[in-house]
């Protein structure tokens, strides 16, 4: 069952919903906050709500598994099926591009606006500077305003790929919330917007309180996060009438201060929807792999590695996958889902050029299959492989394998090359290679100009010589 959660208690409690424990617990809960008056509720969203929703955005979004928790299903979805619908949700420029594990959300804007609503991308340039803790054991890096400022032009392509921009009901706007943040007056951010937030109910948000209870330093500006992006959602609430805020499952109590301070300044409801932060079947986070994360802007990651990070996804996640991160038809996704032995890589084939083709284009994603088919099937060099450049002078001195593969970015350490090649998962030029030893020369460079490194079957990269 899946949690949806009210930021009021002005309807009597659905206790059908309930066994007698979880209204034990609930009841004990309530009783023991500090101000009854804000405490929230928390129902599970079951599948019967998710296949009585009337608006083709909930029907899309519950088909392919993106909602974890929606604060009135009942109430979004009857204004999701009477109105066009504004909603937004917020990403701080923390690096110059984002990467896979934002891709469930990224997608959330793009079906809200296929279904005929106006998405909003918001630049965090302005939270950014304060930090989010959530998630994290330690303070994030502060950074400078030029640096921030570049990770936000280097975010915001993404967006112009998968977004209609313009001035049409449904065109996407995209805003930054520096363009208040910075502006607020500190006296008056706290007589007007400090006084609606409980530290009581602050400090039991998991990400504080695990800071708290490791007495790991947690800044007042960190704490000040839950404010800011509460007051984000009414700021784009009173600039756009903006009804509901989306996000990852671990912003969900950031989101609630921002539909319970809607409902105190300006008497409106508003709404609070959550996708799952998704996990790989074997338990590894979303978008990371052993050499780093995987980075959607081409200057960060290639068409090609993007194409092999799904083309290597996990046979029990394709369907999930195929349904979160494409845009096939469902039944389409039934049919690839269901091919098994050697149909599964063709589904995971399919999985990787449509990924790539939302992030990428289509062009750049038949090339990145057409090179891996060469690679792989072929067992070509394929020129249309990753190219990592090195100093002629540098295989002329003897460049240590490990150097090599760490350089390349096909393994994170050189403890990880060595790991590799006990386990004979390392080639150069094709060919095995069992010493940790090894030296790579102006000897090991081909005919075609290059060293071709291989990590497994699916992971190459040519070193050239410049």
């Amino acid at each position: 069952m899946e949690i949806a959660q009210e930021t009021k208690l002005a309807k009597p409690l659905k206790t059908e919903l309930l066994d007698p424990v979880q209204f034990t617990s609930l009841l004990c809960r309530y009783r023991a906050m500090p101000n009854r008056r804000v405490a929230t509720r928390q129902l599970h969203l079951t599948g019967r709500h998710m296949s009585e929703f009337k608006s083709e955005f909930l029907k899309v979004l519950s088909e392919r598994g993106f909602v974890h928790q929606i604060s009135d299903p009942q109430g979004l979805d009857e204004l999701c099926a009477k109105e066009t619908v504004t909603a937004y949700i917020g990403f701080d420029c923390t690096a110059p591009s984002l990467h896979a594990g934002s891709l469930v959300t990224i997608m959330m804007l793009y079906w809200f606006q296929q279904t005929g609503h106006r998405p909003i991308a918001l630049m965090g340039s302005g939270t950014t500077r304060v930090g989010d803790p959530t998630g994290k054991d330690e303070s994030r890096k502060v950074l400078s305003d030029e640096t921030i400022e570049e990770n936000k032009a280097g975010i915001r392509k993404v967006f112009e790929k998968l977004l209609t921009f313009g001035d049409g009901p449904t065109d996407a706007l995209m805003m930054d919330n520096a363009d208040w943040l910075l502006k607020l007056n500190y006296m008056e951010f706290l007589r007007d917007i400090g006084r609606h937030f409980s530290v009581n109910q602050m400090i039991q948000r998991d990400s504080v309180k695990l800071r708290l209870e490791r007495e790991q330093h947690l800044s007042f500006l960190e704490f000040n996060y839950m404010l800011l992006q509460g007051y984000d959602f009414l700021e784009i609430y009173q600039q756009t009438g903006c009804r509901l805020q989306m996000g990852g499952s671990d912003q969900w109590s950031n989101i609630l201060s921002g539909v319970d301070l809607i409902r105190r300044k300006e008497s409106k409801e508003a709404f609070a929807l959550t996708a799952p932060l998704l996990t790989t079947s074997s338990g590894a986070k979303m978008g990371k792999t052993a050499a780093g994360a995987v980075w959607l802007n081409e200057e960060q990651l290639s068409a090609y590695d993007y194409w092999q990070y799904w083309r290597n996804t996990e046979d029990a996640d394709v369907e999930k996958f195929l349904k979160l991160f494409t845009i096939l038809p469902l039944d389409e996704i039934s049919r690839l889902a269901a091919l098994d032995g050697a149909g599964i890589n063709e589904a995971k084939k399919v999985l990787a050029t449509e990924a790539t083709a939302m992030i990428h284009g289509r062009e750049k994603a038949e090339a990145a299959a057409e090179t891996a088919r060469k690679a792989f099937e072929e067992g070509q060099s394929a020129e249309g492989l990753p190219t990592v450049e090195v100093a002629s002078a540098d295989l002329e001195a003897g460049l240590g394998v490990l150097n090599a593969f760490v350089t390349a970015g096909l393994c994170a350490s050189n403890g990880d090359v060595r790991r590799n090649i006990k386990g004979g998962a390392v080639k150069i030029n094709d060919k095995g290679e069992q010493d940790a030893n090894r030296q790579l020369t102006p000897a090991d460079v081909t005919e075609d100009g290059i060293i071709k490194l291989s990590l497994g079957k699916k992971k190459h990269v040519l070193l050239k010589p410049v």
